[in-house]
């Protein structure tokens, strides 16, 4: 019984203890084999009126201390595996590589053999396998806004590449009517529900919805489908039962919640459950499931088959708005009614003037959007503020407009956009980073000096030992930038600004490197 105890004992202390000798862990373990996890399908209009009417998932508390991102290493940072791996800000990317994408090497070869259409949904579309046995998803722009969805849609799947998102490998094409071969005894679902043979009669009246070109061409995106086998949509809160590596709420995931200030930049109003997959990739015969961002035509003022709505960036309902309707009669002007947009058919209604990525929200109210916390979006306002701007213009022009003046809109809005949201996001926590031990020193980034955003600074550095089994601070060891003598196995300093008072971030020191980092506001 005594031997138990001990080890309990030690096991708890274990367990107690803040920081471990591998950390920071910077890739998440080898995953569990999944199994065989079921496929899943999610109702649109349910997902709508559950978020809308009861919004899931487990919600910040109203008083009390936040609910912290939960998947982040001591770092803060969420790790390298299935849902996300660290992107341009961590490893800034070639001009090339950022208009390349996932892939970007390999477009889809001629002949294309149509193996399955679309009857219904809002964009023309169907699904081809190229003369290299690949398969890829075809989708079309709407015949009034030629370029729009299909510049929208490979523009913002780089940008999410370069985050560190899980995405499609995505081309611009160009094809002609004789390009396309149907397959042999093809069939598909009709917008009545009926199946019946897909002819090429069926082939002509769904390229009839979109523009054609002089030469007889048709311009799309075709996305390569996603390696491993489709699952359906992963959901914003909650996780999946069957998934043995599912493990941490997604309302409380870090690149979920932050999301919402990728999703502002880009007008990514469509960012809900539909938009999503889960796929399962065997790995020399070990299974697990990734999780996937896809479908970005309603982005970037396209809403797919049209223009995107004026009131893009708000919820469709929310009793708040609506009694302040009813009470005013119609004369409150909501925000985004106040937005001008110029006459772009390939750019769709997007803006910068306007533009206020606090007030930004998508169609209806996500779980996870809606507990993101400062250091959530500082987390994701850094990454968007260390695009350049030359960097965006060479991933906007990835999208092939033909009228300069639409693509130098679109960059100006983008740029614009960017510097809104480093001045919304940098002023809500000290906006410092890329901690490092140089000279003897603790040196870090003022990335709001660096990016032109008013900054906090100056900054002041104190210096205590941590006991990392209490997970407590210790003796006091001085102050300034240079790194203390102590004998002490973990030291912490903290960072403050007189200018920002409750603001301040605390990083650990352990064998002569940064071991953690927390932000507090």
């Amino acid at each position: 019984m005594k031997k138990l105890l001990l080890i309990l004992a030690a096991a708890a202390t274990l367990q107690a203890q803040k920081f471990y000798p591998d950390d920071p862990l910077l890739a998440e373990p080898q995953p569990r084999d999944a199994g065989k996890p079921a496929r899943r399908k999610i109702s649109d209009w349910y997902d709508l009126f559950w978020h809308i009417l009861a919004t899931p998932g487990e919600k910040q508390p109203r008083a009390g201390a936040p609910i912290r991102a939960k998947n982040v290493n001591t770092l803060g940072d969420p790790m390298d595996g299935a849902w996300y791996v660290r992107g341009h800000y961590w490893r800034r990317m070639p001009i090339e590589e950022l208009q390349r994408g996932v892939g970007g090497a390999a477009p889809p070869a001629a002949p294309w053999t149509v193996v399955a259409a679309k009857g219904e949904g809002i964009t023309p579309g169907f699904t081809v396998i190229d003369a290299a046995k690949r398969r890829f998803f075809i989708k079309l722009d709407p015949k009034s806004n030629p370029e729009m969805m299909t510049a929208a849609e490979v523009i913002s799947s780089r940008f999410f590449h370069a985050f560190g998102y899980h995405v499609a490998d995505e081309y611009i094409v160009e094809f002609h009517p004789r390009d396309l071969v149907i397959q042999d005894r093809l069939t598909f679902i009709n917008q009545h529900g009926v199946e019946r043979p897909f002819t090429s009669r069926d082939l002509t009246e769904l390229l009839l919805k979109a523009p054609q070109r002089k030469d007889g061409r048709y311009r799309a995106v075709a996305s390569l489908a996603l390696e491993g086998q489709p699952l359906g949509p992963f959901r914003w809160f909650g996780t999946r039962s069957d998934d043995p590596n599912d493990t941490v709420p997604h309302e409380h995931r870090r690149e979920l919640r932050a999301a919402h200030v990728f999703f502002a930049w880009l007008d990514h109003d469509d960012s809900r459950a539909i938009n999503t997959l889960d796929t399962l990739v065997n790995r020399g015969g070990r299974t697990f499931i990734r999780h996937h961002l896809l479908d970005f035509g309603s982005t970037l003022g396209s809403g797919s088959d049209k223009p995107n709505s004026p009131r893009s960036g708000a919820y469709h309902f929310t009793w708040r708005d609506s009694a302040i309707q009813m009470a005013t009669l119609g004369l409150a002007i909501p925000y985004w009614a106040k937005a001008h947009y110029p006459q772009y058919p390939s750019i769709g209604r997007f803006e910068s003037k306007v533009f206020d990525p606090e007030k930004w929200a998508p169609e209806y109210p996500n779980p996870a959007l809606l507990n993101r916390l400062p250091d959530d979006e500082f987390w994701a306002a850094k990454q968007v503020m260390h695009f350049t701007d030359e960097e965006i213009r060479a991933i906007v022009r990835a999208g092939r407009l033909s009228d300069p003046a639409a693509e130098d809109y679109l960059v100006r809005c983008l740029i614009e956009r960017r510097d809104k949201i480093g001045r919304a996001y940098f002023r809500k926590v000290l906006p410092i980073d890329r901690f490092r031990l140089r000279g003897g020193e603790l040196a870090f980034e003022d990335l709001a000096a660096g990016h032109g955003v008013p900054s906090p600074s100056p900054y002041e550095v104190s210096w205590r030992e941590f006991d990392n089994l209490k997970q407590a601070p210790g003796a006091v060891l001085g102050a300034g930038p240079r790194v203390p003598a102590s004998t002490a196995p973990y030291i912490m300093a903290e960072i403050t600004a007189p200018r920002r008072p409750g603001q301040s971030v605390r990083v650990w020191l352990h064998g002569g490197r940064v071991v953690g980092v927390e932000y507090a506001w």
